[in-house]
């Protein structure tokens, strides 16, 4: 079966887009591009944190109440999260009520917070864990090298939900690598973004 499937629109997509409408907009204006922002790049890596054993079309229906839960990801509000505020949002029907989940959100809070204190950003740390962007599309849901890497050092540094599976996504959705279908549309779009895209660290043009 082809990985890419064409449109009503003619463009040529990945084929996982065309599951639902929601797939459809997500794949086209943000899968693949690159995100330098820490605060997006955090928000990113609990959702992604939040999907695990769960399908991504629940976590991006349910984006917006996460965000309202979560202080839009500011990671310097959620830091100073208590135990009252884990029961509060055990009781929130609009996220996904997992424990374990919502602590790792917190305890990655006060993670990357270290993180963006002795890095400068997170965006700088995570970018060093970027694929080459010349490499092929890969079109598999195995952990590249860069993913286990980069989950091997967050779990060193004392996060949480953040297996190499979990990473993968994560790098697959920020432009650490370029995973759009060779024949997608939307691949050549990513990688004139990823060559446009200023290094982590210097000022935004």
């Amino acid at each position: 079966m082809s990985n890419t499937k064409k449109g009503s629109d003619g463009l040529m997509r990945c084929r996982w887009a065309a599951a639902t409408p929601e797939f459809l907009e997500y794949h086209d204006t943000e899968w693949g591009f690159p995100v330098r922002t820490d605060q997006r790049l955090f928000e990113l890596i609990c959702l992604e944190g939040f999907q695990a054993g769960l399908s991504w079309r629940t976590i991006l229906a349910k984006r917006e109440n996460f965000r309202a839960a979560f202080r839009n990801f500011d990671f310097d509000r959620i830091a100073r999260f208590s135990t009252r505020d884990v029961e509060r949002l055990l009781k929130n029907a609009g996220i996904v009520r997992h424990r374990g989940k919502i602590e790792a959100v917190i305890n990655n809070a006060r993670r990357v917070r270290e993180l963006v204190k002795r890095e400068g950003s997170f965006a700088a740390f995570v970018w060093r864990y970027e694929t080459d962007p010349k490499r092929r599309a890969r079109h598999t849901a195995a952990p590249s090298a860069e993913s286990l890497a980069l989950s091997k050092e967050l779990r060193r540094l004392g996060w949480a939900f953040v297996g190499p599976t979990t990473v993968h996504a994560f790098r697959q959705a920020t432009g650490l690598i370029n995973d759009h279908a060779e024949r997608c549309d939307f691949r050549s779009k990513a990688e004139r973004a990823r060559r446009s895209f200023p290094p982590p660290g210097t000022p935004c043009p």
